[in-house]
């Protein structure tokens, strides 16, 4: 069975590790601490391959707050930090970039700017941009998930894939933060239509869930972003992503 890379989301809101439920952060979570750095340490002890980090003040409020907090992550681990959240122009991820970061995720900008996220994906490569799919009832939502664009998942899937974009990162977000179960069908059709595999986000809770993902999504889905199922331990084995990568479920 082919490899499964499951990657660890460290979400920012006012320099403080959140949790995030159904795109909500909620701060003053103990089993999250409120070090963001401390928290991709840890991670990385635990042999994380790559973090995904999201930064709600700059998706929210399009608030650079948080920009010295996510250097010292980049700093900090030797591993790929991908970034999501408030990169609304070419500067923004020109940016981003200096920060240390390896990739970007980029949502609401493909949305209201093709042309401008063109020019990001032609600068930085397709190998660095990221295109978020955040759907919330089949419809694709922006600025910070609370905006509803009125755009079916896979028409914006194929409208993305013609601007240039090789990867996404797929997110039934009334799935986020709730350990209720992955939405396979939806990043397995995002896969067919855009012809790439793509990460997978939202709903696992358990090891359960990624044996399923990780059985139902082959071929489809080579990654997966974890949260809230990771910070509160629901998996026998915390260092679960090595069993994943090494392909052992059976």
């Amino acid at each position: 069975m082919a490899k499964l890379l499951v990657i660890p989301s460290i979400d920012i809101q006012d320099g403080k590790t959140v949790r995030v439920v159904q795109g909500i952060p909620e701060l003053n979570c103990p089993a999250y601490g409120n070090d963001p750095v401390e928290m991709a340490l840890i991670w990385r002890a635990e042999n994380a391959k790559c973090l995904h980090v999201v930064d709600f003040n700059a998706a929210w409020e399009h608030s650079h707050v948080n920009h010295e907090i996510i250097r010292k992550i980049c700093e900090a681990v030797i591993i790929p930090v991908e970034l999501g959240g408030g990169i609304r122009n070419f500067e923004d991820a020109k940016i981003a970039f200096d920060l240390g970061v390896a990739r970007i995720v980029i949502g609401t900008l493909a949305f209201e700017n093709p042309k401008e996220f063109s020019k990001i994906l032609e600068t930085f490569t397709p190998n660095k941009v990221v295109a978020a799919i955040d759907v919330i009832e089949n419809q694709v939502v922006t600025r910070g998930r609370r905006v509803f664009t009125g755009i079916n998942a896979l028409d914006y899937a194929r409208m993305l894939k013609e601007l240039g974009a090789q990867r996404y990162i797929v997110t039934d977000v009334r799935r986020n933060g709730m350990m209720l179960g992955p939405n396979i069908e939806l990043s397995k059709n995002i896969a067919e239509v855009t012809e790439r595999k793509v990460t997978h986000s939202g709903g696992i809770g358990g090891y359960q869930d990624l044996i399923k993902l990780q059985k139902e999504a082959e071929g489809y889905v080579d990654s997966v972003i974890i949260g809230r199922a990771l910070y509160e331990n629901k998996f026998p084995c915390q260092k679960i992503w090595r069993v994943a990568e090494a392909g052992l479920f059976n």
